[in-house]
This record gives structure tokens, sequence and C-alpha cells, in this order.
């Protein structure tokens, strides 16, 4: 579960799920992408963009070799339903893997989950930042799955 919204996002991360997995538009896609940061919760949320958060001084995206930007699109995630039961939407996304990541330069720290509402343009100020969520891991030349499990990415309650 997220550990923050970012306030940009509040009330529309169950949206911007929706409209990637609706392909509307057509090359909406989420973007999953790990860190290396010591940035305070509190600075983070307030950044608007991807390129906000690699701005930031204290916070940097994963350069080990082996790592890469996770994009999710349609025919990657599921439709979601209101759980009447338990009052709430819960949203999810498949476990990812990274393989052979390389120790260099370090430690992770936490992984953001984005939406990209044309991913044709490669523009890192067009990523919005979603959820924000504590993952510490050292890589040593192995493999990293990141396991979402069926507590999702994100709860509206």
């Amino acid at each position: 579960m997220a550990d923050f919204l970012f306030n940009r996002c509040k009330g529309r991360v169950a949206e911007l799920y929706n409209r990637v997995d609706l392909n509307d538009p057509a090359n909406a896609v989420l973007v999953v992408a790990a860190w290396l940061s010591t940035a305070t919760d509190a600075t983070l949320k307030d950044l608007d963009t991807h390129a906000d958060l690699e701005s930031d001084v204290n916070t940097a995206e994963a350069t080990n070799s082996g790592y890469v930007r996770k994009v999710l699109t349609d025919a990657d995630i599921a439709a979601f339903a209101p759980d009447d039961t338990n009052d709430w939407v819960l949203i999810t996304i498949p476990d990812q893997t990274w393989t052979a990541v390389a120790a260099s330069p370090g430690a992770w720290s936490d992984l953001s989950i984005c939406y990209d509402s044309d991913s044709t343009t490669g523009a890192d100020s067009a990523i919005v930042p979603m959820t924000w969520h504590d993952f510490i891991v050292t890589p040593n030349g192995g493999d990293i799955t990141a396991d979402v499990g069926v507590n999702g990415f994100f709860k509206a309650s």
C-alpha cells in the first residue's frame, strides 16, 4: 500500500488507472520507477512530475545495470470494480521484476507508480507521480521483485 499520495493525484489514482485500462487516450501507461532518496515525504509529495522528482537534490532514479522503468499498458492491468462489501476500491498491478540488477550505484529506497497520458513523447515532465512506496532493497547482481500483492498499490475508501 502507498506510503503517501502526491498532492496532485489525491482523488485521481483510480481515474488515471482506469484511463490506462480503457486505453483512453491510446498511449496512456502506468510507469513504475525505483528511487534512491533521502528526501522527506513532506518534500516529495509537493512535486508534480517525474522530472520534478529527478531534480530534487536528495532524490535520484535508479541507474543500476539491469534496471529500467517498467511501463504498464492496458494489456498489463485488469479492470477494477468497487468492493461494495468493504466500501472501497482496491487497485493492484502485477508484481514487477528486474533481472540481474548490479550493486552499483547503491541501495534503492522507494518505488513510484506514475501516470503518463502519452508514452510516445518520452517527456519526464509529462509523467505524473501518483503513489510513493517504501522499497528498501540492496541490489547484488540478482533479480529484484516488487511484490505488490493482494493489498494493491492504492485503496480508496
